[in-house]
């Protein structure tokens, strides 16, 4: 398998890991008069891609749920394509990173999970095009 190569600016240095599978950070350029919603939330995971695969998490199918709180805190749960992802270890820190560029968010909680595995029925329709799958 080839090595995979992470443009470590996309690394968020702040999201640390509260338990297994859990990560967390709060946001030190938060800007509430940017009212922002769960669609920037999108907008912005969708700059997030594995380096394999020429598609975003979000339309990969790889983020199950995101919820926003009334004062700006995000929780996002997400899995990854399999457990063996070669970026396994640093997906959460990107999928940080894409959030804190908004500036309109208070912290992010991240819990990523195994259970519903990923399959390729996740993915948008777009995502599918893409790869070729049918």
């Amino acid at each position: 398998m080839n090595d995979i190569e992470i443009d470590k600016d996309k690394l968020s240095i702040n999201l640390k890991k509260i338990d297994e599978g859990e990560f967390y950070e709060k946001f030190d350029n938060f800007d509430k008069t940017k009212n922002m919603n769960k669609d920037n939330v999108v907008e912005g995971l969708k700059t997030v891609f594995d380096p394999e695969i020429p598609v975003n998490i979000y339309d990969l199918g790889l983020i199950y749920e995101i919820n926003l709180s009334s004062d700006f805190d995000i929780y996002i749960k997400m899995t990854l394509t399999t457990p063996n992802c070669p970026v396994a270890q640093d997906m959460p820190s990107m999928v940080a990173n894409s959030i804190k560029k908004l500036a309109g968010f208070n912290s992010l909680k991240i819990n990523l999970v195994w259970d519903p595995p990923w399959n390729q029925g996740m993915m948008s329709e777009d995502a599918k095009l893409a790869l070729g799958v049918t």
